[in-house]
């Protein structure tokens, strides 16, 4: 009990210290205001607006480096088919009619089977590879169409047709040797194919040859620059570079059919021919 002048009794002392109020007031805490939360979300979407694009052409280069990859070896794949047939290199196309229609090409054989109905089709890997599973590396990373080629499983290559793959219906049908190339370091073997109806695996150049003299439809056989507005080529000494030089130059008739972001590796035919 305290006494009536507000003493304490004897024998009990309260220290001041340890006086507190029955209810003490909570901290105020400041909270997020609106200004603060557009701000942060405005920083954020600037971060982004400058990161994307980088990671962008970061993924177009992996594309373009994996493409790079695939068309090397399969320019060291056509090295090891010359070793294998007499130094030459395998042949573009050509079709045989017996009791099964067989197409052969350079990257894929397609057997199609009249005689059932329906009639059966079975795709295998092409003359490059003599017959070992090697078909996905067909397709390039940064090309994503369809084949336009009977039915290819995979896309977006073509071979130096004018002057070393030739095939049936060409001019000279017989493949180059490998002997007759003289500088195999600037002769394009393999490389991006596409043109405006899609994708194409039977490279052309860009002027009259002897491999392929009368050849209408030049334009159905250019290069795609789709890895950031250039074009990987796979050449015969088997190294593989990108190339951004681009010429649309050509037979008026097929000038006007180049598509965009297509064309040649030269202007003239020095990068396709075996000089």
């Amino acid at each position: 009990m305290y006494s009536v002048y507000g003493t304490p009794p004897k024998g009990r002392q309260v220290s001041c210290s340890t006086r507190r109020p029955r209810y003490a007031p909570l901290p105020v805490r400041a909270g997020v205001t609106l200004v603060e939360l557009l701000v942060v979300i405005a920083v954020i979407a600037l971060l982004l607006a400058i990161l994307l694009p980088s990671l962008g052409q970061a993924r177009a280069l992996a594309r373009s480096v994996q493409c790079r990859s695939n068309l090397r070896q399969m320019a060291i794949a056509a090295c090891d088919y010359a070793n294998a047939f007499a130094d030459r290199y395998p042949i573009a196309y050509y079709t045989e009619a017996r009791q099964l229609i067989v197409s052969y090409a350079w990257d894929f054989t397609t057997k199609r089977d009249l005689s059932t109905w329906p009639a059966t089709t079975v795709v295998t890997p092409g003359l490059l590879w003599r017959g070992c599973g090697m078909e996905a590396i067909q397709q390039c990373p940064g090309y994503e169409g369809a084949a336009n080629w009977l039915t290819d499983p995979y896309t977006g290559y073509n071979y130096n047709t004018s002057y070393i793959g030739h095939g049936q219906g060409e001019a000279i049908p017989a493949p180059a040797m490998v002997a007759q190339i003289r500088v195999p370091a600037r002769t394009a073997l393999f490389g991006d194919g596409q043109y405006s109806a899609g994708a194409n695996k039977f490279m052309r150049a860009p002027w009259a040859n002897p491999g392929d003299v009368g050849f209408a439809g030049r334009h159905a056989g250019t290069q795609g620059y789709r890895h950031l507005k250039k074009t990987n080529v796979a050449f015969c000494d088997a190294h593989a570079e990108t190339w951004s030089e681009r010429y649309t130059d050509t037979y008026p008739a097929d000038r006007r059919r180049i598509a965009p972001g297509t064309g040649f590796l030269s202007a003239d035919n020095s990068m396709y021919d075996l000089e």
